[in-house]
């Protein structure tokens, strides 16, 4: 069974690939700012619930906090770059897309998955 945290930072990295797919959509669809907006705030609120997860996972749970700054980095990053959308900053915006969209994948190589976890903790 997977960890929470696997599946918040999956749920993340799947929202920031379709980001930019509803991007393209903005430019070529009448709907497609609607859409695009839609990708970008789901991906503040699972930002967010990502944030949440990890601190609950440590304080609770008596795990680690390691994946928390790591979480909050990538929540600011995510508000910063809706500022950026809504002020239409493209120059900064796109490329900042592409860094959310890395830091997201390196996020979730380095959490383990649980039946490796558990082959850790009982050595």
């Amino acid at each position: 069974m997977p960890t929470p945290l696997r599946v918040a930072i999956t749920v993340q990295t799947l929202a920031v690939f379709l980001t930019p797919i509803t991007a393209g959509l903005l430019l070529s669809v009448p709907s497609g700012h609607a859409l695009h907006s839609a990708t970008a705030y789901t991906l503040f609120v699972v930002s967010m619930l990502h944030v949440l997860t990890a601190v609950l996972v440590w304080r609770p749970g008596g795990g680690s906090p390691k994946p928390i700054l790591p979480a909050a980095v990538f929540l600011g990053l995510t508000l910063a770059q809706v500022f950026l959308g809504i002020a239409h900053v493209t120059v900064v915006h796109v490329p900042l897309g592409v860094l959310l969209f890395g830091f997201s994948l390196l996020q979730l190589s380095r959490i383990r998955p649980a039946r490796e976890a558990a082959v850790a903790v009982s050595r």
